[in-house]
């Protein structure tokens, strides 16, 4: 048995470690050539200290207060060199990924479909030589073939599949629009970077609120697919929002995973007041009390800048502070630091 340890890196780089049954953490990291921070490796000096966000572990007794207090115990701090996973993990780590002689994982595909769904969004789906390991809600860059330039994408589809799906915005003019929608064709090789990105699905705890801006769909379909793998008690609402009804995509997939899901419940919300929906405006003119819980909620929101913003300001407004709020905003030409 082993268990797979996402270790975050604080310049937004994820690497995936497995680690054996009883090992531990830095044991399994260096021995994948992952040289987290260590000096005594005995649990005495506090140089190799973390943060667990998820998972079970142990941490035995073999370890001085003055490396890892009681209150840091508390907080889910852990000494990878006397942690030992009884699950699978993430782990924040307080230093880059190159402090740790590891980087950017690069990973080749070929272009199976490119096509637009709309005017405003592209699906693109790529078989991977080899399955990419990520946290639901990650992006990888891809290099727009032909050049140097790269583009952060989230991905739509499950962590370790060989297709990896992508929904993409469509930018006018844009330089892997173009290239997506005139060039591509099946076969066609790709070269992808990643994981990376601090917006990824936490353990639900709480109700959860997912706000979706036109494309920011994407990584909320690898979320609810991973939550219909592992289902969670807790009630899921997506508000799902759009300018026109012709950019609403990926419907069918939706009303799959509700099926697959009896806790979630999604909502298109379409801006134009010609639209047929009967949820019209932004997705800030949906919240109601219950869906805010006084607070009581895991908010995960992703779409352009200015609807970020708004939501910003409205749960400000509204003195609302959620208990977990994971936001990421994308634009046209994104490009993620590796």
């Amino acid at each position: 048995m082993s268990f797979n340890i996402a270790l975050n890196f604080e310049d937004g780089v994820t690497r995936f470690i497995h680690c054996n049954a009883g090992e531990k953490v830095l044991d399994a990291a260096y021995r994948q050539k992952v040289n987290l921070p260590m000096d005594c490796s005995d649990g005495v000096c506090g140089t190799c200290k973390c943060h667990c966000a998820s998972g079970e572990y142990a941490l035995g007794d073999d370890f001085l207060e003055d490396a890892l207090s009681d209150d840091e115990v508390q907080q889910r701090q852990v000494l990878t060199c006397q942690m030992i996973p009884n699950s699978d993990c993430v782990i924040d780590v307080p230093v880059s990924a190159s402090a740790c002689k590891t980087g950017i994982g690069s990973y080749q595909g070929t272009v199976i479909v490119s096509r637009a769904l709309s005017t405003s969004a592209i699906e693109l789906v790529v078989e991977l030589e080899k399955g990419i390991d990520f946290l639901p809600g990650q992006y990888v860059n891809i290099q727009v073939p032909g050049g140097s330039h790269i583009r952060a994408y989230s991905f739509s589809s499950l962590p370790g599949d060989m297709h990896a799906s992508f929904l993409i915005r469509n930018v006018p003019g844009g330089m892997m629009s173009t290239w997506l929608l005139e060039q591509a064709k099946p076969g066609d090789a790709l070269t992808l970077s990643g994981p990376m990105g601090s917006f990824y699905l936490r353990p639900a705890q709480r109700p959860m609120l997912m706000l979706a801006g036109g494309t920011g769909l994407a990584p909320f379909l690898a979320m609810l697919k991973h939550l219909a793998q592992t289902p969670a008690n807790q009630p899921v609402t997506l508000l799902y929002g759009v300018t026109k009804d012709t950019d609403l995509v990926m419907v069918e997939a939706l009303n799959e995973l509700a099926q697959r899901l009896p806790n979630l419940t999604w909502l298109p919300i379409v801006t134009d007041t010609a639209s047929a929906c009967p949820q019209k405006g932004f997705v800030t003119d949906h919240f109601s009390e219950t869906l805010l819980n006084n607070g009581d909620v895991d908010v995960y929101l992703c779409g352009p800048p200015p609807m970020v913003d708004a939501v910003l300001r409205n749960f400000h407004e509204r003195q609302i502070t959620p208990a977990s709020f994971h936001y990421e905003k994308f634009a046209p030409g994104l490009v993620a630091a590796a």
